[in-house]
């Protein structure tokens, strides 16, 4: 099987979109306050992202200039991950925009209304509860992300079954040869 980098990067790039969209949005809203659809696009975008803003902007000051240096620096550094030959480094960019897309749903379902509370009870008798959205936006991107996983699982594996391969006829074609 060979792994095809756009798919590697599909997953991380959809991430960054996200990002990148509701930070356009949030800029059309500074230009054009009356737009009704700017406020759509940036009330469907800013759950999954806010507290990302909230914290780069927290630290590095709020303008949008570094915003866009940072998904800019991101997008390259995944496009590189997914173009290297022989490194897992797309295998990790991958894992960590899932990471990333998880944290950044968990985060913002507690700013949504409408939300799923499942009680769960430690193994100790601690009761403890815990809040995520579980809305068709929110699970599309979690099944997305999971899909880019495997993809990256099968064509990390497949990769390494062929260099074992390659390597164990090395080595037959050796022992011949002596």
């Amino acid at each position: 099987m060979k792994r095809k980098p756009l798919l590697l990067f599909a997953f991380p790039f959809l991430i960054l979109a996200i990002l990148a969209g509701e930070r356009t949005a949030a800029f059309l809203l500074g230009a054009y306050p009356a737009s009704p659809t700017a406020w759509w696009v940036w009330l469907e975008l800013r759950p999954l992202s806010t507290m990302f803003w909230q914290q780069v902007n927290a630290y590095l000051g709020g303008s949008m200039a570094v915003d866009a240096a940072i998904l800019a620096a991101a997008s390259i550094v995944c496009w590189i991950a997914s173009q290297t030959r022989r490194s897992a480094f797309f295998f990790l960019t991958n894992h960590v925009a899932l990471l990333f897309a998880g944290l950044m749903i968990a985060v913002g379902s507690h700013s949504e209304t409408a939300s799923t509370i499942a009680a769960f009870t430690s193994p100790r008798g601690l009761p403890f509860s815990l809040t995520m959205d579980f809305t068709l936006k929110n699970s599309l991107v979690l099944l997305l992300g999971t899909a880019a996983c495997v993809y990256c699982h099968i064509a990390f594996l497949a990769e390494a079954r062929a260099r074992s391969k390659a390597r164990t006829n090395r080595i037959l074609a050796q022992q011949r040869d002596l």
